[in-house]
């Protein structure tokens, strides 16, 4: 197995992708997440998801941009290393300019260990305050979610398990 087929790894040190092609090679990838990731969420629906977005923010980031919207949405594709968006809309209303910001997650994330969605939500919130991926945006991550960087392994690993044999849950 070639690295380059372990493309959500591609930025990770040769020991680990070679762990983790030691365990696809196995079959024993699936079992390896399944065993440390046993549950799904159940947040299933766009109501549940703003909810769950809504209190993280309102816990984590009382001071930050008002949020007018979260929802999951088919058509954001983890093939093209998408695994959600945040977008921030203007609009001219008569003499006022309107703005909102709006977090959509993949669809993709709907049937997946609750420590998923909470990293990706965790990672568009961030970015109401801190746009770019630089320090202060992994800080404020890392904030929200003291594990964020296990976290965004263990969701690659489980992303290269998916792409290349397929789901676990």
């Amino acid at each position: 197995m070639s690295a380059a087929k372990l493309i959500y790894l591609a930025h990770y040190p040769e020991h680990l992708q070679s762990s983790i092609k030691n365990l696809l090679v196995q079959n024993k990838l699936a079992d390896y997440l399944r065993g440390k990731y046993p549950h799904t969420h159940q947040i299933n629906s766009d109501a549940a998801l703003r909810d769950y977005t809504f209190a993280l923010k309102k816990r984590f980031m009382k001071q930050s941009s008002p949020l007018s919207q979260a929802k999951f949405d088919n058509k954001i594709h983890v093939v093209n290393h998408a695994l959600g968006l945040h977008t921030y809309k203007q609009q001219v209303q008569g003499s006022k300019l309107k703005s909102k910001n709006e977090i959509k997650i993949s669809s993709t994330f709907k049937n997946v260990p609750e420590a998923f969605l909470n990293m990706i939500v965790v990672h568009e919130l961030a970015h109401l305050k801190e746009k770019t991926h630089d320090k202060a945006f992994y800080k404020l991550c890392e904030y929200m979610q003291p594990d964020y960087h296990q976290l965004e392994f263990d969701m690659r690993v489980y992303l290269t398990q998916v792409e290349l044999k397929g789901e676990i849950y």
